[in-house]
């Protein structure tokens, strides 16, 4: 018995050094050699006030910006603490009223002749997708340019330079960041005013 107690304690002892200590420092430690920005969290600042992070969606509001994909996090949208799908079946009557109001927001706010892309009523399985697909921004384009004072045209060039392609050309689906796309809308417009 005290040999089997020994075992198991050595064995406690060495999976938590493991598993508790070792694994997380050199995980720690290659995030910080290969990816030093995303493990610093990316930060973006103005005028050292840290407004936002392109790994993280957050709520933009209003008709001058483009809008990120619906948030399913509890109580506060973006709320990292409780990242996480709504885990309702698509069958579900609550999931598709949440859908069916977000679609009349948005085809109400927007005048567009284009399709209603998916993923501005639909949220991601994190409930904290940072990007929109390119159809999504071009879907708001008329509302966010008329808001502006800014020309069609320009506003589309600008999604255009911020469209990501695939990942490694074969995974995952061509992105915008929204953050990265309203930062460089705030930097038009403010050219535009000077």
């Amino acid at each position: 018995m005290i040999r089997a107690l020994r075992a198991t304690l050595t064995l406690l002892a060495f999976l938590t050094l493991l598993l508790g200590l070792v694994y997380p420092t050199s995980v720690w430690l290659m995030g910080r050699a290969f990816f030093p920005e995303q493990a610093s969290g990316n930060f973006f600042t103005i005028n050292e006030k840290i407004i936002g992070s392109p790994l993280i969606g957050q709520s933009f509001v209003g008709p001058k910006y483009f809008w990120s994909r619906p948030s399913a996090t509890a109580v506060r949208p973006y709320n990292f603490m409780a990242s996480g799908p709504s885990n309702l079946n698509p069958a579900n009557p609550t999931l598709l009223k949440a859908i069916e109001d977000r679609a009349l927001f948005v085809t109400h706010s927007n005048v567009s002749s284009l399709r209603l892309p998916i993923d501005l009523v639909t949220s991601s399985g994190s409930g904290l997708d940072p990007h929109i697909s390119p159809e999504s921004a071009f879907y708001q384009v008329n509302r966010v340019a008329k808001a502006r004072g800014l020309p069609v045209e320009s506003v589309y060039d600008l999604i255009l330079n911020i469209v990501r392609p695939r990942s490694f050309s074969f995974l995952g689906e061509s992105r915008v960041n929204v953050l990265r796309l309203n930062l460089a809308l705030d930097r038009l417009a403010e050219g535009k005013a000077k």
